[in-house]
């Protein structure tokens, strides 16, 4: 078994965080304006704040009751009694420390608009899962990742380099969103049968299993789509990460028609390493771009 702790990091969940960065800072090298040091610190703080949200999600719903012994998906640290919910809350708490550290970093390199984006992410880690309105249990959380792990991200790394954002990078933004956005349903579709009895209305307790695994497909082709728009200015080389992205989100699709229960951990996962997919290869080409 994973260490509880690793456990409750939810490893799988992490390029989620990643993936915006590594995109924000390309864009940024593809205009000349990349710094290493915004790029360091931009990691550290998006790995702290995906960390966070994990930490926030494991000790909030196991002390509502929405986590319970019957749920789908990977074993809760918390809910299961190996961490307690007070050493939950203080790695949160620690947790939430480095990230608020790592954004002070970034908005001494850049700009203080950085430090608006940054408490309004802190606010985000607990207002998912906690609060007087969690925004999970109100069917707000994939238009708060679309939000959060990608238009901030994707914009607000790249704003750090640059001092300045651009329509076409709000763009890359808006296709890395709709992919976290997929993920995050995905991982509601599995929670279903747990989530509706304990009160806790995702989007896809509101829509049903059968309209949000359509939803599901429907992210991804705007994705696709939205990758095509921001990026004609590449000419044929915007179609490089669509000759790996789209076979994959096309297997994505059929797969989550057909899989069940538990067995979509494995879609939610597929589903991750076609984000970290699309944001390497769309890096790449930027990169690539660049040096031609």
């Amino acid at each position: 078994m994973l260490n509880p702790w690793l456990l409750a990091m939810r490893p799988k969940t992490l390029p989620a965080s990643v993936s915006p960065i590594l995109l924000g800072s390309a864009l940024a090298f593809d205009q000349g304006l990349f710094r290493w040091s915004v790029f360091g610190l931009a990691m550290i703080c998006a790995l702290a704040l995906q960390i966070a949200v994990n930490f926030a999600n494991d000790y909030f719903d196991a002390k509502s009751g929405v986590d319970t012994e019957k749920r789908l998906g990977p074993q809760r640290a918390t809910q299961s009694g190996l961490i307690s919910s007070q050493r939950m809350l203080m790695a949160l708490l620690l947790v939430c420390l480095v990230a608020f550290i790592s954004g002070m970093g970034l908005v001494w390199l850049s700009d203080w608009v950085l430090l608006v984006l940054g408490i309004a992410s802190l606010v985000a880690v607990f207002a998912y899962s906690g609060g007087p309105f969690p925004l999970a249990s109100h069917g707000l959380g994939e238009i708060t990742v679309l939000l959060f792990f990608g238009l901030l991200a994707v914009g607000g790394t790249y704003y750090a380099h640059s001092l300045h954002i651009t329509a076409s990078v709000l763009g890359y933004g808006v296709v890395a969103g709709l992919i976290s956005a997929a993920i995050m349903l995905v991982n509601n579709i599995r929670d279903i049968p747990t989530d509706a009895p304990a009160g806790k209305h995702t989007l896809a307790v509101m829509l049903g299993d059968q309209l949000a695994r359509e939803l599901y497909k429907w992210l991804l082709v705007f994705a696709l789509v939205m990758h095509l728009l921001v990026s004609f200015n590449l000419g044929f080389a915007s179609f490089v990460p669509l000759l790996v992205v789209a076979p994959m989100a096309r297997r994505l699709i059929q797969q989550s028609r057909q899989l069940q229960g538990a067995e979509l951990n494995q879609l939610l996962a597929r589903t991750a390493v076609l984000e970290m997919a699309y944001c390497l290869l769309a890096s790449m080409v930027l990169l690539v771009m660049r040096w031609l």
